[in-house]
């Protein structure tokens, strides 16, 4: 590790993930460090990364393909990809079924499913009536095979974790709807 890294977050509870692919140089020209309070082990072995990463989820639109925005390794110092394993292996998100994830596809790509098994009168069904369809036409395991995303979702262990730590929520900037 960079000894110039390892000064700057010296006084941090635990060190911030640093991608390999980062320019350190770089970086360390305008170096804003994570926050000392980002990097505070919480109630269950979490960070406060953690918590963003389930508050995300809990929106209901994040996928098996959503990207990581970059402020998880600048702004909370956690590898998301390796995060998000993390909370499905210990029980905070799972992954949603194949029907459950049918939300995360457009209805062209519905109707193409169901042409496929030969259902005729697609043309005038909406979401909620292509669903259906899907569900009368196919089993999970034939509908795994035709299309890949699935959603994310919170566990019950999840939905308490945020509520325990409502705190970081509140800090993390929210986007003017």
């Amino acid at each position: 590790m960079d000894q110039r890294i390892l000064e700057i977050y010296k006084s941090h509870e635990n060190m911030p993930y640093i991608s390999p692919e980062r320019n350190i140089d770089e970086w360390l020209l305008d170096a804003k460090p994570v926050p000392k309070r980002n990097m505070i082990t919480l109630k269950d072995n979490l960070l406060a990364g953690d918590i963003i990463l389930l508050w995300r989820i809990g929106f209901g639109t994040f996928t098996t393909e959503t990207w990581f925005p970059k402020y998880f390794e600048y702004t909370y110092g956690i590898n998301a990809p390796e995060s998000l394993k993390k909370l499905e292996s210990e029980g905070y998100v799972e992954i949603e079924s194949e029907f459950s994830s049918l939300n995360h596809i457009n209805s062209t790509a519905k109707k193409n499913i169901l042409k496929q098994k030969g259902v005729k009168g697609l043309s005038k069904l909406k979401a909620a009536d292509l669903d259906k369809a899907l569900e009368e036409n196919f089993n999970e395991e034939e509908l795994a095979k035709l299309f890949s995303i699935r959603g994310y979702k919170l566990t019950p262990k999840g939905k308490k974790a945020l509520l325990d730590n409502q705190d970081v929520i509140d800090r993390h900037p929210k986007k003017n709807i």
